[in-house]
């Protein structure tokens, strides 16, 4: 039975993660703390644009600068990873001419402080956003926790011979929840067609796997530097058709450029806490309803419908 073996929260997106013990389901079913702190282009609200490359957000997608930054946390609390201080570091940069440092900035209130000093190293300007309830996810309509095995990383891990281990390959693709005791691609078992979520007991809290995670050009960079990997997509695709699972049949995995999950907390679950150790339990099959970038469970007779779904 698939246990969690690492729990990972993201406290500023697209910077480092930070592991935890135990973490409490907020607002909309992310890990409290998750992406809870965003930079952007001055200006731009983190709401009403696209996390895409040509969004504004300051992250992997558009600027590959951003990988130069490390970042370590002091947490609200044990089981909430919202930062009250971030400690960031720089390489020195010549575009910018921006000089190597190490900043401690306390949160929220040294913002302005943070963005001039972040503005400096990228050479614009950046506001630092906050998202206390629910975060700042990649997937709107899924922003539950991410999850991924640790059979997987070290699986994909092997496809490159730049990428160290399993560990390189979580920071690359920055999921929150790092499965053990299962195969590779185990988690694809977590997605089913389209208009169904599958339900997962996570040690007695529900999550609904949902969809594949479609991937970007950021896992192909190095987390630290940058430096993107020759052929990267073309490796990638080519060797998750070759070990692709027969679990894997879905609609919604309709290219090969997809790995991980994305899932949804019912609201009934919001302040549930999950634990490094616990125990999923795939439960079946619901329907559910996708509207206006939206994921609701879809109820019949006032129960949900569910079949059953094998679990090797």
């Amino acid at each position: 039975m698939a246990r969690i073996g690492e729990l990972v929260a993201y406290p500023l997106k697209s910077n480092d993660g930070a592991a935890v013990d135990r973490a409490d389901l907020g607002p909309n079913g992310a890990l409290r703390g998750d992406r809870t702190y965003a930079l952007v282009e001055a200006g731009v609200d983190p709401h009403a644009t696209s996390v895409g490359g040509d969004g504004g957000y300051v992250n992997g997608k558009r600027e590959p600068a951003v990988h130069g930054l490390s970042a370590s946390y002091e947490p609200s609390g044990p089981t909430d990873a919202t930062p009250t201080e971030v400690t960031l570091s720089r390489p020195a940069r010549s575009e910018t001419g921006a000089e190597a440092d190490t900043r401690t900035f306390a949160l929220p209130g040294d913002r302005e402080a943070l963005e001039a000093w972040v503005g400096e190293y990228l050479g614009y300007a950046v506001d630092l956003v906050r998202e206390p309830d629910g975060g700042l996810p990649d997937d709107r309509a899924a922003p539950g926790p991410t999850v991924v095995s640790r059979a997987t990383l070290e699986a994909v891990a092997s496809w490159f011979d730049e990428v160290a281990d399993a560990t390189e390959m979580r920071r690359r693709l920055r999921p929150n929840l790092v499965l053990d005791d299962c195969p590779a691609f185990w988690e694809d078992r977590l997605f089913a067609d389209r208009g169904e979520a599958v339900r997962v007991s996570v040690g007695g809290t529900e999550l609904l796997g949902v969809n594949p995670c479609q991937r970007c050009v950021v896992p192909s960079r190095d987390p630290d530097t940058g430096e993107p990997i020759d052929g990267f997509r073309e490796t990638f695709l080519r060797k998750r058709r070759e070990t692709l699972p027969e679990w894997t049949e879905s609609d919604r995995f309709d290219h090969d450029f997809r790995l991980m999950v994305n899932t949804v907390v019912p609201e009934s679950e919001w302040g549930s806490t999950l634990a490094v150790g616990d125990r999923l339990t795939i439960e079946g099959v619901v329907e559910i309803a996708e509207e206006d970038g939206t994921v609701e469970v879809a109820e019949k007779d006032g129960t949900a419908a569910t079949k059953t779904r094998e679990n090797p």
